[in-house]
């Protein structure tokens, strides 16, 4: 009998010893730490990496996301952002546009505790509801009067954007929080500012239209220029050549005429006669004579 109640003992004991572990463990996520917080000492120096881990009961374990976290602030249910939280920013001209913004954060590893001390041990989660959106918030509304509406519409919501992160990412880095990619995932005007963006954007089309017509315009003429001025170069050349053509040509035949010239004296002159001469003797008639007229023999 003593052996059975020393086995059921036993076995309540290692049973307890199970569930107290079970209860004293904590799992923390992978891509997050936990700040140790012992009711005896306060802030334990090292913090807790991804896995199951078993923690006293005196002691409270923070999460913190050391790896990027998207989170928005948006007009409809997205992500983290079951209510409305979109906002209005203002612009340069003085008009205001309902934006919705999505960006990323994280805890610096090497920060988490002051982290903790700075926000009175509260949450990663809890940090982001009641610091970060409320200053994200706040500070976007600072940097957006030095951008119009068009740009912020359209134009340049890239570099609005970029703006932006550059900007709030020095602004939260004291904090221990780091911030990446911040965008105004979608910006409303209402009525009356979105007709006059319109025209605006309008006008400016077709202002860039009637810039690149022009200088279209402009380089067809200096082509047309071109043109005329090869064709004319051209049209000179060839008259350069049949010039110099006509010149040689020229010069050639008188060149020739003159060795020719120069190559027929009396006598060959007569010779030639003589070779041409058929035979026939030409006479003139006088009174009763019959002379022969030498000098025409062969003509």
């Amino acid at each position: 009998m003593k052996g059975i109640v020393g086995a059921v003992v036993s076995g309540l004991v290692i049973f307890g010893f199970i569930i107290g572990i079970f209860m004293c463990t904590e799992r923390i996520p992978a891509g997050y730490v936990g700040v140790v917080y012992n009711m005896n000492g306060g802030i334990e120096e090292d913090v807790l990496t991804q896995g199951f881990k078993v923690v006293a009961p005196t002691k409270k374990i923070t999460l913190y996301s050391i790896a990027l976290e998207q989170s928005y602030m948006t007009k409809n249910d997205q992500g983290d952002s079951p209510d409305d939280e979109s906002f209005e920013i203002p612009t340069k001209e003085g008009a205001a546009l309902e934006v919705d913004v999505a960006f990323s954060y994280s805890y610096e590893l090497t920060e988490v505790p002051q982290t903790f001390n700075r926000f009175r041990g509260q949450s990663g989660k809890e940090i982001l509801k009641s610091f970060i959106k409320p200053k994200m918030q706040a500070w976007i509304k600072e940097i957006t009067p030095t951008f119009s509406m068009i740009s912020i519409v359209s134009t340049q919501r890239g570099e609005v954007n970029k703006t932006l992160t550059e900007q709030l990412k020095a602004r939260f880095k004291p904090y221990g929080i780091t911030i990446d990619n911040i965008a105004l995932a979608d910006v409303r005007p209402d009525a009356e500012t979105d007709e006059a963006i319109r025209k605006k954007i309008k006008a400016q089309e077709d202002l860039e239209t009637a810039k690149v017509n022009a200088e279209k315009d402009k380089v067809e003429a200096n082509r047309d220029k071109e043109v005329a001025q090869i064709n004319a170069e051209k049209a000179k050349i060839e008259a350069q050549g049949k010039a110099d053509a006509m010149k040689i040509e020229a010069e050639g035949e008188a060149t020739a005429n003159k060795m020719i010239s120069d190559s027929l004296s009396d006598k060959l002159i007569e010779n030639k006669k003589v070779e041409k001469w058929n035979g026939d003797v030409p006479k003139v008639q006088g009174a009763g004579t019959t002379i022969v007229d030498v000098g025409n023999m062969g003509e």
